[in-house]
């Protein structure tokens, strides 16, 4: 199944105030949920958004706001795919959340990646063909 990934760009403009990125976002999330397709942010996603009282509560916000939103932890399989994403783009764990998303994409059959950061997700995505990157403006 196809689904659709968000990295911390993605959730954070989600969690932010209107803009062009929280519409381009909201309006996948929207695509996504009539298709039936899951929306997954992965919890390394969340521990690098987590960064202060103020901070945390805007992403805690959004995700009590958000239906349809599968929170995947790292499990022994997962970790093992994050770094098998990590080998095949010769990467090190420097890029360990950005691996994550790309790693629960594949885990899922495939899908699409939101994400203000192309360059590193595109370099991690590239052995994978059903894995899809799209930038958010």
């Amino acid at each position: 199944m196809s689904c659709v990934v968000l990295d911390a760009e993605a959730l954070s403009a989600l969690a932010g105030k209107t803009s062009a990125r929280k519409r381009e976002v909201r309006a996948a999330l929207t695509v996504a949920h009539r298709l039936g397709r899951e929306v997954v942010v992965p919890t390394l996603v969340l521990a690098e958004l987590y960064r202060g009282r103020g901070r945390s509560s805007l992403i805690d916000a959004c995700l009590s706001r958000e239906t349809g939103l599968l929170i995947r932890d790292t499990d022994r399989a997962l970790a093992r795919l994050v770094g098998g994403v990590l080998t095949g783009a010769q990467m090190n764990s420097a890029h360990i959340v950005d691996a994550h998303v790309v790693a629960a994409v594949v885990e899922q059959g495939g899908g699409v990646v939101l994400t203000g950061d192309v360059t590193d997700l595109e370099r991690l995505a590239a052995p994978y063909r059903s894995v899809r990157v799209h930038s958010i403006m």
